[in-house]
């Protein structure tokens, strides 16, 4: 097919980072194209220059075969290109109809008046086509992230890019959702569309892409057929080495006594909606026990809860046997409770202090971090510095405004103030969202190394390989219940599908 979007020698520097140096990439009309690469190879980089959020400082770029510049977004969104964010870009107060429409400066979006139940209908129609619903009329603040990922692929089916960047589109999705999105993205790239797929989940890009493009280190590495490629030669050209993939390791010692009790545990949700309904599961002392379910389900509110962030309406939880009142996150820290947020940008770091600030967030009143009302500024920045090192933080060093880092470097942030807290019970919702092979290999080597240690571990995620390979139990969720538990060792994909959907353990 004709080559639809071409890059070449694409260089963009950033102060002391060298993020693209001379990259090259070339995708086809039709094509389903996936981009991959480690957290800080450059791939956000590339795709901020391709949606003219960027400029390139050197380099140019084609669309059809005819040189284009961008000098705003505007310019790429009339070009055709149009990219699902793995930040969303999203107006909180806003209804998902009129974020739809936000910015669409060629439809509706330029009209002076708008009319609301047309954009509702339409998006509503969108949404049902492509199995990605959605309450055109509810504000994106009432909505889980799984639905603001949703109200963004939204966004680029409503304006009918030619050109589609999705970043992560299936972190969010049941396997059959997936493979329902997959099919839709077949659809789109038989229609002439181009599709630029970026993930991390390396059996979807075997799925679902035509070729593959690596970078590495700023640099354009391989592109290859992805009929020709298998997940282990796609690893090895992302990090430079043989990389471990994600696989079961059997249980060899007793899970011990219970940690973690959440009984009959009801919260409210943000729209005021039931969104737990007599929640109760236990962790032992060294126990994984994973919660799978999609997004939307009651699984960001269950550790809100827990962690003493959302308020509870019934029910109890303990660490240790002692009951928590509830309602205080401070509580929950001094129970020995730690918690990786699903949003790690607006939750989980406080994007305008420094990489140091933020790993001391949690343990600034010790002895330690200060004397008095006084900060021992050294101590923290050296503490820092170890925890950027051995946490394999890239990006900038402990004065770094958090939120110049990537999102994977931010999760990294997240995870190694977390996890030196010496917890004994640690939240983990959505640990390696936005990871690379290699930085997930690591953060499931920290979840299994914290098990030992006898801390409970309570993991929420939508990645099954993930729950697969790491849990001893799975408690599904739907609406707000548990509609299943399954022995993790002995259950299946289709299985927890089915459950996760809603229907009848097998």
């Amino acid at each position: 097919m004709p080559t639809a979007v071409e890059l070449t020698g694409i260089v963009k520097r950033f102060p002391g980072v060298i993020a693209n140096d001379g990259v090259e990439f070339e995708a086809a009309e039709g094509e389903v194209h996936a981009l991959l690469g480690e957290n800080g190879a450059g791939k956000s980089t590339l795709s901020n220059i391709l949606t003219g959020l960027y400029r390139p400082d050197e380099g140019s770029i084609r669309l059809y075969g005819e040189h284009v510049t961008f000098h705003s977004p505007g310019d790429a969104l009339d070009a055709g290109i149009c990219m699902v964010h793995q930040h969303f870009r999203l107006v909180a107060p806003f209804s998902v109809a009129e974020n739809v429409i936000l910015g669409d400066h060629r439809g509706e979006g330029r009209k002076l008046v708008v009319h609301p139940r047309r954009i509702e209908r339409r998006v509503a129609e969108l949404g049902e086509r492509y199995r990605i619903e959605v309450d055109p009329r509810a504000r994106v603040w009432q909505l889980s992230l799984g639905e603001q990922q949703r109200v963004e692929i939204l966004k680029a089916l409503y304006r009918e890019a030619r050109i589609l960047i999705l970043d992560e589109p299936t972190a969010v999705l049941t396997p059959q959702e997936a493979d329902s999105l997959f099919e839709t993205l077949r659809v789109m790239a038989g229609e002439g569309r181009t599709i630029i797929f970026i993930s991390h989940k390396l059996h979807e890009v075997e799925a679902v892409s035509d070729r593959v493009t690596v970078l590495r280190a700023g640099k354009t590495v391989a592109s290859v057929e992805t009929a020709g490629a298998t997940q282990r030669s796609l690893a090895s050209l992302m990090v430079g080495r043989d990389v471990q993939l994600a696989q079961r390791q059997e249980r060899t010692a007793p899970v011990g006594e219970a940690v973690l009790e959440v009984s009959d545990l009801c919260a409210t949700g943000d729209r005021g909606d039931e969104a737990l309904r007599g929640v109760s599961l236990t962790v032992g002392a060294g126990e994984i026990l994973a919660v799978a379910g999609v997004a939307g389900n009651g699984q960001r509110e269950l550790a809100e809860t827990i962690t003493g962030m959302r308020a509870r309406t019934r029910g109890s939880v303990a660490v240790d046997g002692t009951p928590l009142h509830g309602g205080d996150p401070r509580e929950a820290i001094h129970a020995g409770i730690a918690h990786v947020p699903e949003d790690r940008l607006h939750t989980g770091v406080a994007p305008s202090l420094s990489i140091a600030q933020n790993l001391v967030l949690k343990s600034y009143r010790s002895k330690e971090h200060a004397a008095g009302p006084l900060l021992r500024l050294r101590a923290i920045r050296d503490r820092a510095a170890h925890l950027i090192e051995r946490y394999d933080v890239r990006g900038g060093g402990p004065q770094l405004p958090a939120r110049q880092l990537s999102g994977g470097n931010l999760q990294k942030v997240v995870l190694a103030r977390e996890f030196s807290g010496s917890p004994r019970v640690l939240v983990a919702a959505s640990p390696t969202r936005g990871l690379d092979v290699a930085a997930i290999e690591t953060v499931h080597r920290y979840l299994r190394e914290a098990a030992a240690e006898g801390v409970a571990v309570l993991l929420i995620s939508e990645d099954l390989d993930e729950i697969l390979a790491l849990a001893d139990r799975i408690a599904v969720f739907f609406e707000g219940r548990i509609s299943g538990e399954v022995d993790a060792g002995r259950t299946t994909v289709e299985e927890l599908g089915l459950l996760m959907a809603g229907g009848a353990p097998s």
